[in-house]
């Protein structure tokens, strides 16, 4: 509605099939009075095919009182009244009852162009970045582009049932997604619908998918684990909760095995984990999910997917979907984790959107923008302060790189907003060594603070032992004559690498890794062959886990570890270890004998 009182008199224009009475007339008259100011002018102007009703234009404003206006005022009062319900029989009747038309200055444009999902749209000059537009059919578009003359809008539904001259309305609300506890389990598509052939999902709330991120107040420090069950990284890259840690590697180096890994790993840890699929393959999509529920994931994580087959304006609204959904759970108290895999898809996407949409092509031709695309994403992954509920929510973006290049646009983008990187490399991974955690070009810029002091004391200085083993095992390549400390060095190195190779969906309790950290580091694993050590080391599991499972309990639990039970725990892996090397030395010997 409009309240303007130009000096100039401006002229309101009555379209209808018959010319009204005086009656009408003056009621029409005093209403643009009370609106609009003395000075309107009203005229006039006949349409036969306005049978059922009246059209009143001012300016800008419309009001639709027609047959098609009323009824398109009802749709969208019926859809308000629905919004999340659940048994929609008695709302409908009860929506449609209480429904009364009203009054309403409606904003109505016309379509310029339709193409690939684009739409260029003229008379909306009040409509506002980010805001859904209704076109033809039913299908809903956002502003995406304000232009003096048009507006360009991205269309979320089949474009073809969009016309050039088709009518476009305004809603005066921002694109948004529902969210609630009943996604849960359930796979959605990038506006929230359900997409895996269950029930209709019950929505609890109704959020905007771009909102503002945390302020310095409204945040805490990162110190609380967020645990990926992945000894390799635990150990040397942990992960805080409310922090943004990238996975960064080049394709088919096991990228998404790292974040599935981590969410089997929340399992009973009051984690709500939620898995964003951008541009992928529908069937990887659907092997993903079928892996998380196999293994009982599923009942605390939502899997968004806008896959390759899903148009560029589903595949670019869709982290901004899953992270709205994530701001629910935190804001409530509770810990999220949140994978977008994977953004170097989601630029692709933003570009191809962009271009369409006729902005200036920068670098590598993304628009100028695109490190703003992502950084109000990343920076809503907050650990809110304590007067806020305490909530968090963990960002795990994925990027893919080419040929290892770190330096390319996106990737140096990313790595700038995140707070440490997991850089997984192709000669790693192919030579065995999975995770294949490149110990030289990964950090995480939140370290120790992420870190129980059972694992601080447990980790000690094997970073350095390892970095020291790569640096040395190049050199020994030129030399075959080698001393027996070097010797000695380079088994424990090697003995390091394998304990750190993890088969995927096994993941590890704290307790686990500090075991097999503290045994590595005192030196227990020497006298067994590299091609043994996995099988030791799940045999001293399961023997220390039993033989000390209230210092295990205490670990998983509290996360705490005094020097005395450290020595305790170092000790009894000794033993053991000593035993079973003492055991494989009879054997041998046994052997020998004729």
């Amino acid at each position: 509605m409009s309240n303007r009182n130009d000096t100039a008199v401006r002229q309101a224009i009555l379209i209808s099939a018959a010319r009204p009475g005086v009656a009408q007339w003056s009621r029409m008259e005093a209403f643009l009075r009370e609106r609009y100011g003395e000075d309107v002018e009203l005229v006039w102007q006949k349409d036969a095919s306005l049978r059922n009703g009246f059209r009143l234009e001012i300016g800008d404003d419309v009001y639709d009182w027609s047959l098609e206006g009323r009824m398109r005022q009802l749709a969208h009062h019926v859809h308000e009244a629905l919004r999340g319900a659940g048994d929609v029989i008695p709302l409908l009747r009860s929506a449609i009852e209480e429904w009364q038309p009203e009054a309403l200055a409606q904003n109505t444009g016309t379509v310029l162009t339709v193409e690939d999902g684009i739409a260029t749209v003229s008379g909306l000059p009040d409509a506002f970045y980010g805001e859904i537009l209704i076109f033809s059919d039913g299908v809903r578009g956002m502003v995406q582009n304000l232009e003096r003359d048009e507006i360009g809008c991205i269309l979320f539904g089949d474009d073809s049932a969009v016309e050039q001259g088709s009518p476009v309305y305004r809603t005066n609300r921002v694109a948004g997604i529902p969210v609630g506890e009943g996604f849960l389990g359930r796979v959605v598509d990038a506006l929230g619908s359900p997409i895996d052939g269950g029930a209709p999902v019950e929505a609890e709330a109704y959020r905007p998918m771009e909102s503002p991120a945390p302020d310095i107040i409204a945040r805490q420090p990162v110190n609380q684990p967020m645990e990926t069950g992945l000894i390799a990284i635990d150990s040397m890259f942990p992960i805080g909760r409310g922090q943004r840690e990238l996975i960064i590697g080049d394709r088919q180096t096991g990228k998404t095995a790292v974040a599935l890994d981590t969410i089997l790993n929340q399992r009973g840890k009051d984690v709500v984990c939620i898995y964003v699929a951008i541009g992928q393959k529908a069937s990887s999509v659907s092997q993903l999910v079928n892996s998380l529920r196999r293994r009982g994931a599923m009942d605390y994580t939502i899997v968004v997917n806008a896959s390759a087959s899903d148009p560029a304006p589903l595949q670019y609204v869709a982290p901004y979907a899953g992270c709205a959904m994530g701001e629910y759970f935190m804001e409530k108290g509770q810990d999220v984790l949140i994978v977008y895999d994977d953004l170097s898809k989601h630029a692709v996407a933003y570009r191809a959107l962009s271009l369409l949409l006729g902005r200036s092509p920068g670098r590598e031709a993304y628009p100028g923008d695109v490190f703003y695309l992502h950084s109000r994403l990343l920076e809503r992954a907050a650990h809110l302060s304590d007067e806020l509920g305490g909530g968090s929510m963990t960002a795990l973006p994925i990027v893919e790189t080419q040929a290892g290049d770190v330096s390319a646009y996106i990737p140096t983008n990313i790595i700038s907003i995140t707070d440490g990187q997991l850089f997984l490399e192709s000669d790693l991974f192919f030579s065995g060594q999975r995770p294949a955690v490149n110990i030289g070009l990964s950090v995480s810029r939140v370290g120790g603070d992420a870190q129980t002091p059972a694992m601080k004391r447990a980790t000690g200085s094997i970073r350095l032992d390892l970095a020291q083993y790569r640096e040395m095992e190049v050199f020994t390549q030129f030399s075959s004559d080698l001393d027996e400390s070097t010797r000695r060095q380079l088994r424990y190195g090697q003995g390091l690498m394998r304990l750190l190779r993890q088969k995927q969906y096994h993941p590890l309790q704290q307790h686990e890794q500090v075991i097999l950290l503290i045994a590595a580091q005192a030196h227990a694993f020497l006298d067994f062959e590299i091609d043994e050590i996995e099988s030791v080391a799940q045999r001293l599991l399961a023997h220390v886990s039993e033989a000390e499972h209230a210092l295990c309990q205490k670990i998983d639990q509290a996360g705490s570890l005094s020097p005395e039970e450290r020595a305790q725990l170092k000790d009894s892996c000794v033993d053991f270890l000593s035993a079973e090397a003492a055991k494989k030395k009879d054997v041998i010997r046994d052997a020998k004998r004729p």
